[in-house]
């Protein structure tokens, strides 16, 4: 059995549909749901669904404390799925090619640090962006300049809010990222 981890920082919302993805899924399973954020709703949203959940300070991502719990789960894949903190390159060298994140909006035009959540949606409204889409990439020691692994777009021209957007970037993430990474699972 595959084994993923998640990790979250906000509401969760790709965390729940990731896992109920992969529910009934005979060859890979959510073995855990880790967050910075003791109010994000990820946790909460896995513990209903029996998943172990691990909050930890910031400082436990670099202190050893999350990659030890990590080297005790032994996930095949890490998914950030809305997580907010620049992941450590102890971590990331540990699992090389292993740690994948989805970004809302096509990097590498929109991505870097502080460009996240209606942050990206607004920037990309202020210039008059005709499609949006979304980028999943690996990670590596700088925001959002992994390999890319999948991008989609979608047309934007109706939207005139940034809230209108980001509702279409995230039917794009609910379809397409719980596939890409039961693609990355697959025998080979």
């Amino acid at each position: 059995m595959k084994k993923i981890v998640l990790f979250a920082s906000g509401a969760g919302s790709n965390v729940e549909n990731i896992i109920h993805y992969f529910k009934n899924n005979a060859s890979i399973s959510v073995a855990g749901v880790f967050s910075n954020n003791p109010n994000s709703k990820a946790l909460e949203k896995a513990s209903r669904q029996h998943i172990s959940t691990f909050l930890f300070q910031q400082n436990e991502l670099s202190d050893g404390t999350v990659a030890s719990i990590l080297n005790d789960i032994n996930p095949d894949l890490i998914v950030l799925a809305g997580f907010l903190l620049k992941f450590p390159v102890s971590i990331i060298s540990e699992y090389p090619n292993k740690i994948i994140n989805i970004h809302p909006a096509l990097l590498p035009k929109y991505g870097g640090k502080g460009m996240y959540g209606i942050r990206v949606h607004q920037t990309i409204l202020e210039n008059n962006e005709l499609t949006s889409g979304i980028t999943i990439h690996y990670v590596n020691e700088h925001y959002d300049e992994g390999e890319f692994i999948f991008q989609t777009t979608v047309n934007i021209e109706n939207c005139d809010t940034a809230e209108a957007i980001a509702e279409k970037i995230h039917l794009l993430e609910y379809e397409h990222f719980p596939k890409e990474i039961e693609k990355l699972l697959a025998p080979k």
